[in-house]
């Protein structure tokens, strides 16, 4: 494991017990802010967005109090913050899925909060209700710095394609069911019914994640050796998959584009190999699905020269 560095290595063998262990943590509170937001489109209400120092929630509301949480991975302690004036934390440290379980029941109880969700993890086979999983219990600490340096180092570049896009766009987001830092860009179109379902989640959960047209790229921990970019487009025009890209591959069992990420951490410029790939499978999906690139992107630069260079900003009045 190297931490040094913006794109740091580390073995998916290394910490695979304590990944599976934290994605079971983030399962929890996830499962907590999905009964505690209002729906918006696609699931983004449940998902996590990267802080300076970890995981964070949206803002949740409950018993007339306005509540939020966060993974905090560099003192290692999950916060959770009322108002008015709660506040409790929750070590993050070797530990079974079911104790974990507890120590978070007993904080919000504690804060007042009430909250009912399905407590049994979805997207995972077997799955152990939160309360009986003494199976995941692991948590190296310097590993999931590390996690958190490679989830950095990945959102910089995905926020940046993101803002290339003048379309509707997903926010670059983790999502607690399967685990990934992801992005979407949406044609502006319908899609058809969603077929495939992973396990231990009902058809709904990808009826409506997929329920508009859209290209997505990603990053798992997982499917190479530290870890995989990927990118698929819902639906998949002819010729998606047979087609030759500078960077990355087509994987047929995946039906998506991957791209290893030591090999973006390898490469002489990893931001600008990470970006080729971003840029080469959209471009791909929008050519081949005939979107309306002209309207749909625009200059993430635009604005550069008058937001950067002091003398040609508007002046405010005092």
């Amino acid at each position: 494991m190297d931490r040094t560095g913006p794109w740091p290595a580390l073995k998916v063998d290394d910490w695979a017990d304590t990944r599976d262990t934290l994605h079971m943590w983030l399962q929890i509170i996830g499962k907590i802010e999905m009964v505690s937001t209002s729906l918006v489109n696609h699931w983004w209400n449940v998902s996590y967005e990267l802080s300076a120092r970890g995981l964070r929630t949206r803002l949740m509301r409950g018993n007339n109090s306005a509540f939020d949480a966060e993974f905090d991975f560099v003192d290692h302690v999950l916060v959770l913050r009322a108002r008015p004036g709660g506040h409790r934390t929750v070590a993050l440290e070797p530990k079974t899925v079911a104790q974990f379980w507890s120590e978070v029941q007993t904080a919000f109880d504690e804060m007042g909060i009430d909250r009912a969700i399905w407590a049994s993890p979805n997207e995972v086979s077997p799955s152990i209700p939160f309360s009986e999983d003494t199976e995941h219990k692991s948590y190296d600490a310097a590993a999931v710095e590390t996690f958190f340096g490679q989830l950095l180092s990945a959102e910089h570049v995905f926020s940046e394609w993101r803002a290339g896009f003048a379309g509707k766009d997903s926010p670059v987001q983790v999502f607690w069911g399967s685990f990934d830092l992801s992005c979407a860009r949406f044609s502006g179109r319908d899609a058809p019914p969603h077929q495939a379902n992973p396990p231990s989640c009902p058809p709904w959960v990808m009826g409506e994640a997929e329920s508009r047209e859209n290209s997505a790229a990603g990053f798992w921990p997982g499917g190479s050796s530290e870890g995989t970019f990927y990118a698929y487009v819902y639906p998949e025009p002819d010729g998606y998959r047979e087609a030759s890209l500078p960077v990355g591959r087509f994987d047929t069992d995946l039906g998506e584009w991957v791209l290893p990420y030591e090999e973006v951490r390898k490469a002489s410029d990893p931001d600008t190999t990470l970006m080729s790939f971003l840029e080469g499978t959209y471009a791909l999906a929008a050519d081949l699905g005939k979107w309306d690139r002209t309207m749909l992107e625009v200059d993430p630069h635009r604005l550069d020269s008058r937001i950067y260079h002091r003398n040609e900003e508007p002046r405010l009045r005092p």
